[in-house]
């Protein structure tokens, strides 16, 4: 598992996550390539005028070369990558540096000795810029513009650098000048990334991704330094707008899988024990936990939150309370709320080392992680013979790539309460994490043994088989586990969703594997790594705007920040190779070839 992913989600599925980040990881580069070639099909307009002077595409072949030369023999000694200095010697007679041509001289002169007087300005420009001279070089570029009898997109790209390095820089009109020279130009990369640098000074990190996805695409994804630029942007701008979201979002409950999958991964604890004469709040908290175990999970929230207006009246009720509030609090990623609950649970209640087990998820939600394992120290403080504090700190050495420690609390969580399945699970997993393969099928064959009746212990088999590409034993598997399933109430949709990434990669049927993950949605339709995976599917079906809806349903789903900022991730550069193959229509061709190469 990455050392980034909450407890919470470790908990609520212990490999999946992990397995699907490395499905896209490996098909990262296939995927962007392959939406760009696809978007073709759904007919695709210009939204900047494409070059129709004459000679436009030869132009800026021999300026790409002369910029190759002049490249390897100058030194960059300025920011950005500098104007494309075409060393062109015009046959004509010195100018007046400090005499500015007038309109009527320009207009009176010959249209052949415009293009050379304009070459000659440029020049100059190009040698005060290497000299730094910014201002005065952006004024020769402005005298070449005017003098010029055709738009020269170099012109105005060499102008931008000078905007670009000034003291402060002049982002508005780096943009304006990029624009220019783009609208004679459109597959003029150096202005495309030029203008994208300068909008993503501005924060105007839609249109720098645009623009920086479109130079990637457009130089094959050869420039590396315009793919980081791309990853760079797609994180700044999915963090703002993750943020965004969640400053107006109204706290929610994530998906009955995950909520169901977490609160598995406690022990059953008898209900407390009520009063003699209970009051209305007591009565309410023990329907609050009955609710809980019949996984009404919104019913039981809505109860436990009145059983606490309407006041319990011993203390030890109370603590049981605040937990359930906290836990509930935390899943909905009100982190804040959930410590202060689980603080005053610990107050009433000092014995309840699930509370400080809880404390525990929401410090490493934090990032906090000395202090999440202070937390589990408490805990066996209190009860050192607690199987769930030893389990949960298992989770937490397990997230961080500690998967010795983590085997170590698996092994005394078993010890202390053997029937408890997801000990066995995980510590299977822990030991074939290490290396320890054969140890690790031993262990999930004597775990099968154990629980026979229990689809998880199938389903995280089969997630190890499928890593060894093992595929049918994998299938059979997730069969079996999908049977087992049929007996519980809420039905696990996971072994479903795993399938279909094995068929897939077995066999490549992405219409099987979706048709899997649309069963999970009929369990439940707020599945979040069915919806993950349907959007990647749908993207290695080159069906880009399909998957922009699946992406844009994930984004609505994820539960805190890192999730929105995962989905929206994709969400954006999907929209971003949209309108870059709307842009760019006649690049459908050379993108499909790229993309056979590739995928």
């Amino acid at each position: 598992m990455a050392p980034t992913q909450s407890l919470a989600a470790a908990d609520a599925s212990p490999s999946y996550l992990d397995r699907l980040q490395e499905f896209v990881s490996e098909n990262k580069r296939a995927i962007l390539v392959g939406t760009a070639a696809a978007v073709i099909a759904v007919g695709a307009v210009y939204y900047a005028s494409s070059s129709s002077r004459p000679g436009s595409d030869k132009s800026r072949s021999k300026d790409k070369k002369k910029e190759k030369s002049s490249s390897s023999k100058k030194k960059k000694t300025v920011r950005d990558d500098g104007p494309i200095l075409e060393e062109i010697k015009p046959k004509v007679e010195e100018i007046d540096e400090n005499a500015r041509l007038s309109v009527e001289q320009i207009a009176a002169m010959p249209f052949d000795e415009r293009i050379k007087v304009a070459g000659t300005l440029k020049s100059r420009g190009n040698t005060l810029y290497q000299a730094r001279k910014f201002e005065q070089a952006a004024d020769f570029y402005t005298q070449a513009i005017e003098v010029s009898p055709r738009p020269e997109p170099v012109f105005y790209s060499n102008r931008a650098a000078c905007y670009m390095n000034m003291s402060p820089p002049q982002f508005e009109r780096v943009v304006a000048d990029c624009d220019d020279a783009l609208r004679q130009d459109p597959n003029y990369v150096k202005a495309l990334n030029r203008r994208a640098n300068a909008l993503e000074s501005l924060t105007r990190y839609e249109e720098a991704l645009r623009d920086f996805t479109a130079a990637t695409i457009l130089e094959k994804f050869q420039n590396e330094a315009a793919a980081q630029a791309v990853e760079r942007v797609l994180k700044k701008f999915a963090t703002e707008k993750a943020q965004a979201i969640l400053a107006t979002r109204e706290p929610r409950l994530p998906s009955q899988t995950f909520i169901s999958a977490y609160f598995a991964a406690f022990r059953k604890r008898p209900h407390p024990t009520l009063p003699e004469t209970p009051s209305q709040g007591d009565q309410t908290l023990l329907l609050a936990l009955e609710a809980l175990e019949a996984a009404d999970y919104a019913h039981a929230l809505t109860l436990v939150n009145d059983a606490l207006d309407q006041g319990i009246s011993w203390d030890v009720g109370r603590a049981e309370a605040l937990n359930l509030r906290g836990t509930f609090k935390f899943l909905t990623a009100d982190v804040s709320g959930a410590k202060a609950d689980l603080f005053e649970s610990l107050t009433l209640n000092p014995s309840l080392t699930q509370s400080l087990v809880k404390l525990a998820s929401v410090h490493m939600e934090e990032g906090d992680n000395a202090q999440a394992l202070k937390s589990f120290e408490d805990a066996i403080k209190i009860d050192e013979n607690d199987p769930d504090v030893y389990y949960h700190r298992g989770q937490v050495y397990f997230i961080t790539n500690d998967f010795s420690s983590a085997a170590t609390n698996y092994t005394k969580s078993t010890s202390l309460d053997s029937s408890f399945v997801f000990s066995h699970i995980q510590l299977a997993v822990a030991q074939y994490k290490m290396g320890n393969i054969a140890n690790s099928m031993a262990t999930f064959r004597r775990t099968l043994t154990a629980f026979p009746s229990r689809g998880e212990v199938s389903n995280y088999y089969g997630e190890l088989l499928l890593d060894q590409q093992r595929f049918q034993d994998a299938v059979e598997k997730f069969d079996r586990a999908i049977e087992l399933e049929k007996a519980n109430f809420p039905q696990n949709p996971l072994p479903l969703v795993n399938k279909a990434l094995a068929v897939y990669q077995w066999r490549q049927d992405l219409s099987a594997a979706e048709a899997l993950c649309r069963d999970a949605l009929v369990l439940d339709p707020s599945c979040e790594p069915a919806v993950a995976t349907l959007a990647q599917l749908a993207l290695q079906k080159n069906e880009i705007e399909v998957a922009i809806t699946w992406f844009e349903k994930q984004v609505e789903m994820g539960r805190g920040e890192a999730e929105i900022v995962g989905a929206l991730t994709y969400l954006e550069a999907s929209k971003a190779q949209l309108q870059f193959i709307r842009n760019y229509p006649q690049m459908a061709e050379q993108l499909s070839q790229i993309a056979r190469g590739m995928m």
